[in-house]
């Protein structure tokens, strides 16, 4: 019974570890789980074992043997389980199925095919209570939230989307506004309707009065969901491009889920990335970005440029790394002048502005530079990183597993650009692996499937002097 009980609830934590992956979609585990392959070994197999073969002592070796395998693989995950509420009601649930199925069978002495199938139904049981449990609980979140942003009357809300940069355009605005207002925006990457909902819930203030939201979407209704949610009167709408294309299939389907961001009922004014292709129909004024926006200088040392807006030049000066990131900022300055900045507030600002974690940032570590972009995941900002590391003097080493969410020809783009800087290419993962290696000719190539062991690869072929650039990062599970 033991051995059983053990058995289940590692099928139960394979489950709901990939779920919490994949933001509790289960058609995204099925279909869309970059390495299939793991639902064969830790799930399928498993199963039919458990239920064909009968119980003698190999048997029960075979389940040993698959424990101390599924232990491993837990033990190497770079994203392990988050043990949330939501995780412990499922397997509290579990639990209690799983209890009442043994009393159930406790009678049944002899095991066969039928009873097997039986002692796994807690876990499909389970799975579809814990769905209907936490629909229930988010609506009623879902509610409380509302409550709490309509009991705000003065409250500013400014929704961010696009493709990329959400999050750094997001940190950025919030920098310049704190200045002359109290702002809060979501933490971190938080960009889903079920962290925004818990957001409000615990972490807004009701002395706020500018609240900065990031609006993500695998699909299309996504972005819908967050906006009759918060209801913004500003909305942003970042470049637009083929991130998450295997999600929306083509570039279509992505301007569609990005402006549904202009269904706001409150909306009073949109600033949209002057390249995107333009919403055919939007009741509120367009303010597209960026404009007259000249000398841009990116180097290893910050950004400088200067900005025409509202007939006043601007010349800035900034730590924050990329030329990209010039756009960004000409986006934040002009949302701040509309909310009534004045010009020497927001130079002062975007001058302290600092640098997001993972997302271009620099820092020196034992006569090392390291360029940590290991949060950027688009080709346009992982050539920009390429760029800025080509202005370093000494050797250059990059670690990639290439573009996830991509496609081949954006790949042996990225692969070309390495070739042309790079020294040394640390190819991690097994997504792009093949494609990187194909087209990678001139730096020395090292294949590391295992990034638990970068630390010692690094030591072993850097030296003082060496520029690290870190260029994108995926998770094991990819």
């Amino acid at each position: 019974m033991t051995t059983r009980w053990i058995f289940l609830i590692a099928l139960g934590y394979y489950i709901i570890t990939n779920l919490q992956w994949y933001h509790y979609k289960i058609s995204r585990v099925i279909f869309k789980h970059h390495k299939q392959k793991w639902h064969l070994l830790y799930f399928v197999l498993p199963i039919i074992c458990f239920i064909f073969l009968p119980h003698d002592i190999y048997f029960y070796l075979l389940i040993y043997f698959y424990l101390i395998f599924f232990g491993y693989w837990i033990f190497n995950l770079s994203n392990k389980l988050i043990f949330t509420g939501r995780v412990l009601r499922f397997f509290g649930l579990y639990i209690i199925f799983i209890l009442f199925n043994e009393l159930l069978l406790l009678s049944i002495a002899k095991p066969s095919i039928l009873i097997q199938i039986v002692y796994l139904f807690p876990l499909p049981i389970s799975l579809a209570l814990s769905l209907v449990i936490e629909k229930i609980l988010l609506n009623r979140y879902k509610k409380v939230a509302q409550d709490k942003l309509e009991s705000m009357h003065n409250l500013i809300i400014i929704v961010i989307t696009g493709s990329y940069g959400k999050t750094s355009l997001k940190n950025f605005l919030f920098q310049v506004l704190q200045e002359s207002f109290k702002v809060y925006a979501t933490p971190r990457s938080v960009n889903t309707l079920t962290g925004i909902i818990a957001d409000i819930n615990q972490n807004l203030s009701p002395l706020n009065d500018v609240y900065i939201v990031e609006a993500g979407a695998r699909g299309l209704g996504d972005i819908q969901e967050i906006i009759d949610l918060v209801a913004p009167q500003i909305v942003v709408v970042g470049k637009i491009g083929a991130a998450h294309i295997e999600y929306f299939k083509n570039i279509e389907t992505i301007y569609k889920a990005k402006y549904e961001i202009l269904e706001s009922r409150r909306l009073q004014r949109v600033y949209i990335y002057k390249d995107n292709i333009q919403p055919t129909i939007c009741l509120v004024p367009i303010v597209n970005f960026p404009q007259n926006i000249s000398n841009i200088e990116a180097t290893l040392n910050g950004t400088d440029f200067d900005l025409e807006i509202q007939g006043e030049k601007l010349h800035l000066s900034t730590p924050v790394l990329g030329a990209f990131n010039a756009i960004n900022i000409s986006a934040v300055i002009a949302i701040s002048k509309d909310l009534g900045m004045k010009n020497e507030s927001i130079i002062k600002q975007v001058s302290k502005l600092e640098p997001i974690n993972h997302r271009l940032s620099k820092i020196v570590v034992n006569d090392k530079v390291i360029l940590d972009d290991s949060y950027n995941g688009n080709l346009d900002g992982m050539l920009e990183a390429i760029r800025l590391a080509s202005l370093h003097n000494g050797r250059k080493v990059i670690v990639t597993p290439g573009l996830v969410e991509s496609n081949k020809e954006f790949n042996v783009a990225l692969a070309k650009a390495i070739n042309s800087v790079f020294s040394v290419a640390i190819i991690t993962g097994e997504l792009n692996s093949k494609i990187l290696q194909e087209n990678i000719s001139n730096p020395l190539k090292v294949i590391l499937k295992d990034k638990s062991n970068i630390e010692g690869i690094l030591k072993s072929i850097t030296k003082p002097g060496d520029l690290i650039l870190f260029a994108n990062d995926a998770p094991s599970y990819i």
